[in-house]
């Protein structure tokens, strides 16, 4: 089973891997953030992916979330860990925390959301945004860390990469949603479209301006980095215990949701999607639809 990480702000290294080497992949949909690092911990082939490059090159709205998850899809990938660096809706959710969000809240407004589109059209449940599986398995290993680590909450997602207005943290925190960032969207639903198990773990860098006079760059680079060993703690002892089989229905989630019928999608639309849905139009043709 090969286990993805995609290192958000502050985690830009993969963890310590036997037999480490670097990899280029080409997509359909262009060039990922950067080189994989593949390599193995504990007998489980393990892929790192850089979220915004190796040198934080890219800004939320620039990462190539299309190339990035295709990209994890093509060397193997079944089952993603994302970080995130996310500020506090909460006053019981301070810097340093990590939490495991269950839900997500939209508020981008200029990234490409589907791998679907120019002829082909595809219905996903997005009831439940993160694997249940995945996201149980890595509360379950949170005694790897000090760092305490909450299970659960809403993560509202914004386009970035200005910092919000007071009046929209107000506006968030009056919603009860719990903690606020910028790059679980549109990651999590290109991964649902591509059958993968996904779910974040994200740390707590700031109040966000609702309890602070203004965040700072300096205050949350110092908050990242603090919490970068506690995140890896947890995921080097949620690969290491990963169980064999997946235990959800991420791995047949485009069962039934492509809704055009295999001879009417163009074929320049076809090619890039063959790896994603290549089986499931294949069958429908088979059978006549």
């Amino acid at each position: 089973m090969t286990v993805g990480i995609i290192g958000g702000s502050g985690v830009y290294e993969a963890l310590d891997l036997e037999g480490e080497a670097t990899r280029y992949v080409e997509t359909p949909f262009g060039e990922p953030s950067g080189r994989l690092t593949v390599g193995e911990l504990a007998g489980e082939e393990v892929v790192f992916l850089p979220r915004h490059g190796r040198n934080h090159t890219l800004d939320p709205t620039e990462v190539p979330y299309r190339a990035n998850v295709h990209a994890l899809k093509q060397v193997g990938v079944e089952r993603v860990l994302a970080t995130n660096a996310v500020g506090s809706l909460r006053e019981d959710l301070p810097p340093r925390t990590l939490v495991l969000p269950d839900q997500y809240f939209d508020r981008t407004k200029h990234r490409p959301m589907s791998f679907f589109g120019d002829g082909v059209v595809a219905h996903l449940s997005m009831a439940e945004p993160y694997c249940p599986h995945v996201r149980e398995h890595l509360h379950s290993c949170a005694d790897a860390t000090d760092a305490e680590v909450v299970d659960g909450g809403t993560y509202v997602c914004i386009e970035g990469p200005q910092f919000s207005t007071r009046a929209e943290s107000e506006f968030y925190r009056a919603n009860d949603w719990d903690v606020i960032g910028m790059t679980t969207v549109p990651e999590a639903n290109l991964a649902r479209e591509a059958e993968l198990c996904y779910a974040p773990l994200t740390g707590v860098t700031d109040y966000d301006v609702w309890r602070e006079q203004s965040v700072t760059l300096s205050e949350v680079q110092k908050h990242a980095a603090a919490n970068e060993s506690a995140i890896n703690a947890v995921l080097e002892r949620a690969i290491r215990d990963l169980p064999d089989e997946r235990d959800c229905d991420c791995g047949s989630a485009l069962a039934g949701a492509v809704t055009t019928p295999p001879e009417a999608i163009p074929v320049e639309t076809r090619k890039p999607l063959e790896l994603l849905v290549g089986d499931y139009l294949n069958e429908a043709g088979a059978d006549g639809l």
